[in-house]
């Protein structure tokens, strides 16, 4: 196999057919950035960026996108669909300077007889002057074979009389399009090595759906059939299940095949992210190669593993995409688990700690609570700073607010083996909680320092359910030294009791 024929050539379709996913409709600036990104960073070979005559904002938005790529010399990687119309999408594209037409015409006898109602004889003809229309206005023509593998199956003489007839026509590629998403890859493959054997001068693309989520492999069979292209979109976006995943299919086709691509591997996070916020319609957590936790290993003998070795490590390294391999904590985790997430902290502590951050991080999980490896500083400070001999502990806290609702709370505390409890109220959670102390440290004759300062801290990528670092700074009259107490906690109001409560080890001598 030469280099030549071992390069397949990637249209994505994210701003055309992934539009076409319920609920996502770009604005012009976004359709701009995307298609910068896409061919700049991604390095994909062309961007098919909308379809012709479809509103006045869409012409203005091509004609933005149209005038970048002049500036950059990439005006021929810009590709519109458009429709046989004779010279109605061609003087629409002029009118905004976009060179390449994707012309959509119907592969199967069934689309063609049932909605155009028309003979193959009338479509070829129809076909015929509106690419040699765009052909002497300087426009070069594609054709998509729309429902192309339903014809392939149940019309398969009608699909090779399009193309003996059609091929005839100044077009420069044939796109075959899985419209509904109903080939299985044997069908895929069966169909391809027919159609390359009988045109083998034509240049075949093969564009596919996921209904059955078999997009990606049916890309593996299409280029082992003999095509020239893939038509894929960023996250699978695309109408019903969507279009070909970029993100797998280029990533399978690198790993398992000797066929290769222009696309920028570390580029593929960045491209999915981007059009995940733009178009609103967020991934799974568990989708192949761009999802949250696709790089993420659960339990502790998996971490083990690969710190002896790389047992649990496959082909998709993360590092390929511009990711590193997670560790996650919680109650499956091992002592592997904490050492690699501080490891990549930069942290090293003592293995007695080390285990107390283990047995903390195994608490949560049992909690169901969320820990991250962002939250471990907050564990450590929590462990590090504990005194669980400490002479004055708060045993409960219940803490009542809520619109509508005036803040109640009850403590329960210990002192020097001692049972106290008092209730309380205040503006705030936190307020009653102080005012109910207050009335047990009066009692004890304990004064504190005043509140000059509360801040609360969510670690970066924190969930709802994270951990929350409360820091609370006091200050006593006439001293210019303040104490800074820190609580960690899942529950923002349990961290700041804990805050207060480091504060009275530290005023008791018991740190």
């Amino acid at each position: 196999m030469t280099e030549s024929n071992s390069r397949i050539e990637i249209l994505d379709v994210t701003l055309r057919d992934g539009e076409q996913t319920n609920g996502v409709s770009f604005s012009w600036q976004q359709k701009l950035n995307i298609t910068k990104h896409l061919l700049k960073d991604l390095k994909t070979d062309r961007v098919e960026i909308a379809s012709a005559r479809v509103s006045p904002g869409e012409f203005e938005a091509v004609k933005k996108i149209v005038e970048w790529a002049k500036s950059e010399g990439l005006q021929n990687r810009i590709e519109i669909l458009g429709f046989v119309d004779f010279d109605k999408t061609v003087e629409w594209m002029k009118g905004t300077g976009v060179r390449v037409l994707n012309l959509l015409t119907k592969g199967s006898l069934n689309h063609l007889t049932n909605q155009l109602r028309k003979t193959p004889a009338e479509h070829f003809a129809d076909i015929q002057k509106t690419v040699e229309y765009a052909s002497k206005s300087g426009i070069t023509v594609n054709v998509y074979m729309e429902d192309w593998s339903n014809g392939y199956t149940h019309s398969r003489d009608y699909v090779l009389e399009y193309l003996s007839v059609v091929s005839k026509f100044p077009v420069s590629r044939f796109y075959l399009a899985d419209t509904l998403g109903v080939l299985s890859p044997f069908e895929v493959r069966t169909a391809i090595t027919d159609l390359v054997k009988e045109f083998p001068e034509l240049w075949f693309e093969f564009h596919g759906h996921n209904d059955y989520d078999l997009a990606v492999a049916n890309c593996l069979e299409a280029v082992s059939a003999g095509v020239r292209g893939l038509h894929v979109a960023v996250n699978g976006l695309g109408e019903r299940a969507g279009n070909s995943p970029l993100e797998a299919v280029v990533t399978a086709l690198h790993d398992k095949t000797k066929f290769r691509t222009s696309i920028v591997e570390r580029e593929i996070t960045n491209s999915s992210r981007l059009v995940e916020v733009f178009s609103g319609k967020r991934i799974s957590d568990n989708r192949p190669i761009v999802g949250e936790d696709v790089f993420t290993q659960t339990a502790g003998v998996h971490a083990d593993g690969d710190k002896k070795g790389n047992l649990y490590a496959n082909p998709i390294l993360p590092e390929r995409f511009g990711r590193a391999r997670v560790y996650a904590l919680g109650k499956l985790a091992g002592k592997a688990s904490i050492t690699e997430n501080l490891k990549q902290l930069g942290m090293v502590l003592s293995p007695e700690i080390e285990k107390k951050v283990l047995e903390r991080v195994i608490e949560l999980g049992d909690q169901n609570k969320t820990v991250t490896k962002e939250d471990l500083p907050y564990i450590i400070s929590d462990i590090t700073g504990e005194n669980l001999e400490a002479s004055f502990r708060i045993e409960s806290c219940t803490v009542t607010s809520g619109l509508g609702v005036k803040p109640k709370a009850e403590v329960k505390v210990n002192y020097q083996g001692k049972h106290y409890e008092a209730k309380g109220e205040g503006d705030g959670g936190y307020d009653a909680f102080m005012n109910a102390l207050g009335k047990i440290l009066k009692e004890l004759g304990i004064q504190i320092p005043k509140l000059s300062d509360y801040e609360v801290r969510i670690p970066p990528g924190g969930n709802t359910n994270a951990l929350v670092e409360t820091v609370i700074t006091w200050k006593k009259d006439g001293d210019s030294s303040p104490i800074r107490t820190i609580g960690i906690d899942s529950d923002q109001q349990v961290a700041a009791v804990k805050a207060t409560e480091r504060l009275l080890h530290i005023l008791l001598g018991n740190v």
